[in-house]
């Protein structure tokens, strides 16, 4: 997703002059050959991640598009008051690119773990575009929409990814369906795979996103039966609300699967912290298994 990413930006600012690049020396290198070209719209401000988001502003004030880029913990958490201030407040869009997702770089430690980042987002309100690639396919659509307008873009990549793309995502895709009135399980970016393969062989239709601000509630009102289980790469529960706003007038419960809300305070792999969260398909199975269970004898 990264060299996808790298790639289709370099492209954009060949093509568009409104398209700029603010970074803070991550992938810096990798945008060398795009900063020779277009020095006046490659700016690498070191690292001062809070002063990117700031610069970010100041040339969507004068009409460009400025792409921003880091990890997520530095993009968002670390600098999130100037995307309130420098951005959301002054009614300013940018695109917001990260890498890192939510334990990525557990190897680094807690500094390169963001999986709060959407939650931080949604505290602004109904504004910013959430976009969460499952497949490195999806990146290029996903970033050259993007360009092309002014909202609030946040675009989220990380190294898992599905085995398939599906670009025409940005609703609700069914890719199994159950029998009349089955639990839906919404699978949010990378989380798909995992998903599909821990509710093998179950009665419950299983839909994919990788755009979950906005979220289709309409494709989730239309598919849900009374009981919905949400799989999402980040924060668990950050859709929650959404779900439940979506679906007040109806009676249903709610299963939010994903990081979980407690510091482990451990090293380890990605693949690692996927398992300790119970985001692998096994993880995954358990506890959906225990949720349908719990009411069906």
């Amino acid at each position: 997703m990264r060299n996808a990413f790298i790639d289709t930006t370099a492209a954009l600012l060949d093509e568009d002059p409104r398209t700029a690049l603010v970074v803070a020396d991550i992938s810096a290198s990798q945008f060398a050959p795009a900063g020779h070209r277009h020095p006046d719209r490659v700016l690498n401000v070191g690292i001062r991640e809070q002063l990117m988001i700031g610069v970010a502003g100041g040339l969507a004030l004068t009409g460009l598009r400025p792409i921003v880029h880091s990890y997520a913990t530095f993009l968002v958490d670390r600098a999130y008051e100037q995307i309130k201030l420098d951005l959301d407040h002054q009614g300013m869009g940018a695109v917001l690119v990260s890498i890192g997702a939510s334990y990525d770089g557990s190897a680094e430690g807690r500094t390169h773990q963001s999986p709060g980042d959407v939650a931080l987002f949604d505290s602004l309100g109904d504004g910013w575009r959430v976009r969460v690639p499952g497949h490195p396919d999806e990146v290029a659509p996903l970033l050259r929409h993007a360009a092309t307008g002014d909202d609030p873009i946040y675009l989220r990549l990380s190294e898992q990814r599905n085995a398939e793309a599906y670009p025409d995502a940005d609703r609700l895709r069914v890719l199994r369906r159950g029998g009349p009135g089955a639990p839906l399980v919404v699978a949010v970016g990378p989380m798909l795979d995992a998903t599909l393969a821990a509710t093998e062989a179950m009665d419950v239709t299983v839909a994919y996103t990788h755009t979950p601000r906005p979220l289709d509630t309409l494709g989730l009102r239309a598919l849900a039966g009374t009981e919905v289980v949400l799989v999402e790469p980040y924060l668990a529960g950050t859709s929650s609300a959404l779900v439940s706003r979506a679906m007040a007038d109806v009676p249903h419960r709610l299963l939010a699967l994903g990081v979980g809300r407690t510091d482990l305070r451990r090293y380890g792999s990605p693949a690692d912290h996927t398992r300790w969260h119970g985001l692998d398909a096994a993880g995954l199975r358990r506890s959906i298994s225990a949720f349908l269970g719990s009411t069906r004898g």
